[in-house]
């Protein structure tokens, strides 16, 4: 249960215990979301969990979707580049900046939770001027900038991994979903494979890049589909991304009847049934490889190139350190070595069953209670 100290108060609607800000894309938030149930487990009533977030992100369909309140920011990121797109978002900032300080001196939180993105900018600097305490969630090796700005004033950080750039950092590991933290992949493979209507004794490779999808990883699958298309043995659920799914079907490889068996997705809304179905997960490596070690799914994973700091490669390689994954880089992945690394890992399951055990001791199954345990440890009494 929640210390006394920490317990929120009986007080009008507008206030609230905790204000949990930031987001703008699903690895940002979830995150968030699942601190925020874990404090509602811990003791805090739902409604004195508030969101701030952006109004350009998934927030605005995640947050209420999960019985919780949000206010959404105007405003945008800023590009790393001179452009006169700037301009316009550095007025955005400016209205949000306004608008977090309205919010946060209305609702009085005992504690800001930042989990990067410019809305949470924005609420930290208001948190600093109204003297209420910030806790950050990282969850890459190099923190983003949004975090490191942040970081000067916050009186903790909770981080996925040992060595991340930030002062006073904790490492919690990186919250998960408790449908994510459920799976048990020796249990549930056969349902899950039943239910997303694949082979039940195939081989089964995951290949996911985030929401929009990356082209690099469809056009290497592209061409490897027509090498395996005689393989019933195996099977692959390619989620595209929606950027270039509606011209990725257009012409997408087709294996005939009895070979391959090969799903084309737009956005996998049922991720833990995917988890739980897969043997090997061809992906990117964001803050979501917290999800490949929660369920001890070996990987191929090729880091985004355009990452901020190139975060993603940081967080690749410290899995690849530990014998849990592969690492490609993104100009390397052509269909030929998705095709060598692919098959060399599944034809190895002596390899494959190691590099299982090694993910799944990346684990940190309990990280949303860590991290909700250091909130109520740094809010204000």
């Amino acid at each position: 249960m929640a210390a006394e100290s920490a317990s929120p108060e009986p007080t009008s609607p507008a206030r609230c215990w905790a204000v949990i800000a930031g987001g703008g894309t699903a690895g940002h938030l979830l995150p968030g979301l699942a601190v925020a149930e874990a404090l509602v487990a811990a003791g805090h009533a739902r409604a004195a969990i508030h969101f701030v977030g952006s109004d350009r992100g998934v927030e605005a369909r995640l947050v209420p979707d999960a019985g919780f309140t949000l206010d959404e920011l105007p405003g945008r990121g800023i590009q790393r580049r001179l452009t006169l797109a700037n301009v316009g978002a550095a007025l955005g900032i400016v209205r949000g900046l306004a608008r977090a300080f309205a919010i946060l001196r209305r609702r009085r939180p005992a504690v800001v939770v930042a989990l990067g993105g410019h809305a949470s900018v924005a609420c930290a600097l208001a948190a600093v001027v109204l003297r209420v305490p910030i806790v950050i969630l990282e969850q890459n090796v190099r923190a983003g900038a949004a975090n490191r700005l942040i970081g000067r004033f916050a009186r903790a950080a909770a981080v996925s991994f040992d060595g991340t750039d930030l002062p006073r950092a904790t490492v919690t590991g990186n919250p998960l979903r408790p449908e994510i933290r459920a799976v048990d992949r020796a249990r549930d493979r056969r349902v899950a494979r039943e239910q997303l209507e694949l082979p039940v004794d195939a081989k089964v490779v995951a290949v996911f890049s985030g929401s929009l999808g990356s082209r690099q990883i469809n056009e290497a699958v592209r061409g490897a589909v027509p090498r395996w298309a005689h393989r019933n043995d195996l099977a692959i659920r390619h989620v595209v991304g929606t950027r270039d799914y509606d011209d990725y079907v257009r012409a997408a490889p087709q294996p005939a009847p009895g070979g391959l068996t090969y799903q084309v997705v737009r956005y996998e809304d049922r991720m833990a049934l995917l988890l739980a179905a897969a043997d090997l997960a061809v992906t990117r490596s964001g803050g979501g490889v917290a999800e490949l070690a929660a369920v001890g799914l070996p990987a191929v994973l090729v880091p985004l190139p355009i990452a901020t700091r190139d975060h993603q490669t940081a967080n690749a390689r410290a899995l690849a350190a530990v014998g849990a994954a592969v690492v490609v880089a993104d100009h390397d992945l052509t269909t030929e070595r998705l095709v060598a690394e692919v098959e060399g890992l599944l034809d190895d399951p002596h390899r494959l069953e190691a590099m299982a055990a090694a993910m799944a001791g990346a684990a940190r199954p309990d990280a949303a209670e860590r991290v909700a345990a250091l909130v109520e440890a740094q809010a204000r009494g």
